[in-house]
């Protein structure tokens, strides 16, 4: 416990000086927790230290979890692929989705409630996560217009070959295309452990960190 309060007591000051660097309020800046790979527990232990939201990203993992942590008076963010087939499911565990990408996902989780982020793929690997920057206001046509979900933004993940503040200032801008059509549209979910600081710099309202914080995860599914 110790450790572990001293890593989130770090990165949250972290935090608070780049968003005060981006002339920003800390306020206005959600950390989701990263827990996958780390036991109930853990969670516990970090809601015990007043963190509320948490980021998990294999359903498998995730489903049972999240059940057993139902006490608990926290946000559950859904950062990793969904499958369709699994997206109800994910669904009804899950407060927010990050990674939606394709309208047949979108479909798939209709009824909510539920808050989305669409997912940008950055790279042009298309078996990476994410969708085209072509093809997000259609599919945000496509949230948009889908019973039970509310658009949030646009969320991303920084290719690891790249500049990092380079490829968040790419999502921005195409965040604001986007708020054009969906002003309720404005949150950026971007930034890990290796680059919150630059994603925060560019306007990050959802950051997405683990290891800064729990340290090592377990070597284990």
């Amino acid at each position: 416990m110790p450790d572990l309060e001293a890593r989130l007591a770090s990165v949250t000051a972290e935090v608070a000086q780049a968003a005060r660097d981006a002339g920003r309020n800390p306020a206005e800046i959600t950390t989701i927790v990263v827990t996958k790979f780390h036991p109930a527990a853990l969670v516990r232990e970090l809601a015990d230290l007043g963190v509320r939201d948490f980021g998990e990203s294999r359903h498998q993992e995730a489903q049972p979890k999240i059940a057993e942590l139902a006490d608990l008076a926290a946000t559950w963010h859904f950062i990793g692929q969904v499958q369709s087939k699994k997206a109800r499911q994910v669904r009804s565990y899950v407060d927010v989705i990050h990674s939606v990408d394709r309208p047949s996902l979108v479909d798939a989780l209709a009824g909510g409630p539920l808050d989305v982020f669409i997912q940008v793929n950055l790279t042009d690997d298309p078996a990476r996560g994410g969708a085209q920057p072509d093809d997000l206001e259609s599919l945000a046509e496509r949230v948009a217009s889908t019973e039970g979900l509310r658009l949030r933004g646009l969320m991303a993940v920084a290719p690891l070959e790249s500049e990092p503040r380079r490829e968040f200032a790419r999502v921005r801008a195409l965040s604001e295309r986007l708020r054009a059509a969906h002003p309720e549209a404005s949150g950026l979910s971007m930034g890990m452990s290796g680059d919150f600081r630059e994603a925060i710099l560019e306007g990050a309202t959802h950051l997405r960190i683990g290891t800064a914080i729990t340290g090592n995860r377990l070597l284990h599914g």
